[in-house]
């Protein structure tokens, strides 16, 4: 049996990039119906543009039916390729855009989870202030671990992301931001609750169970770990509040996001001035980046000395 010839994809129209954005919703979402809302379309619309995908690149990308939606082996190359294509779509457009006086285009931020609370928000406000410059700028902002941060804005996924800055890459530019301080804490309802700190020596806190942080810290806050009895983990801060409100568990939280259980009496801190360390924040850009107008409007409203709108912004305020 001969195997069928399958002629070289030839220039992508515009109808093409539609179903790869159909594709990108569908494999996002986890299943054709779930991109539903997405896409605002039916399902056989969009079953329809997904078999029309297949057949002009000529593979399968996806198995679905009654076993559930899955990608092929192909179909992951396909995604992680149309990931490039529009981020490179957008990025040409920013740069088009750039040329024009008003500021219009995307920009796409990655934050770390729980800084909201923080005193100062800076991120809020030079936000704001880049709505009030550029009313027309669509901004998406995704929540997500540092990792997948720092992998979204180096492959232009992101244009900007906030992490904490431990280990840093020479991908990417790193400005600082906030300065965090964590501090361990126990519950209410936790025996430590009601002992004074100076009853609390090293044994002590050693022998008692405590929730660990499942993702990495800065060398200060690894050696604070090192002294605890980790019996817990969690992903993320949130996680680890969900544990220390058992009252089983001691354990360490940023003081700014601790602050709504510490005031009502729900949380207490231990000891902090042994237990006790602080995590630096900046916002990240990818190292020798093309210049994108929204971005640095951003950068320059953070007061980025590196952006080349700062010293604009500084004269007019």
């Amino acid at each position: 049996m001969l195997e069928r010839h399958i002629d070289p994809l030839g220039q992508i129209s515009d109808f093409e990039v539609r179903l790869i954005r159909v594709f990108r919703a569908v494999v996002e979402s986890g299943g054709f119906t779930a991109a539903m809302p997405a896409l605002g379309i039916g399902r056989s619309a969009i079953s329809l543009h997904m078999a029309d995908l297949e057949a002009r690149l000529g593979m399968r990308l996806c198995q679905r039916g009654r076993s559930g939606f899955a990608l092929t082996e192909e179909g992951r190359d396909i995604y992680q390729a149309s990931l490039r294509l529009l981020a490179s779509l957008e990025t040409f457009r920013n740069e088009v855009n750039s040329l024009h006086r008003h500021l219009r285009g995307e920009l796409n931020i990655g934050i770390t989870d729980n800084l909201v609370t923080l005193p100062h928000m800076r991120i809020t406000h030079a936000l704001a202030a880049l709505k009030q410059r550029g009313p027309q700028v669509h901004i998406n902002i995704h929540m997500i671990p540092p990792s997948e941060v720092e992998a979204g804005v180096m492959d232009g996924r992101l244009h900007v992301g906030v992490v904490p800055a431990m280990n840093a890459m020479r991908a990417l530019d790193y400005n600082p931001l906030y300065n965090e301080a964590a501090y361990l804490y126990c519950a209410r309802n936790h025996s430590f609750y009601e002992r004074e700190d100076d009853s609390l020596g090293a044994d002590d806190i050693a022998a008692a169970d405590a929730v660990v942080p499942a993702y990495a810290l800065p060398a200060a806050g690894q050696r604070c770990l090192e002294q605890l009895n980790g019996m817990a983990t969690a992903t993320d801060r949130e996680g680890i509040a969900f544990l220390l409100l058992t009252g089983c568990y001691i354990g360490f939280l940023p003081e700014h996001f601790a602050r709504r259980w510490a005031d009502t009496g729900q949380l207490r801190r231990l000891c902090p001035d042994r237990y006790a360390y602080r995590i630096e924040y900046a916002a990240i850009t990818r190292h020798g980046r093309r210049p994108h107008r929204v971005l640095d409007t951003l950068l320059a409203e953070l007061g980025h000395p590196d952006s080349p709108l700062s010293s604009a912004t500084r004269d007019s305020a």
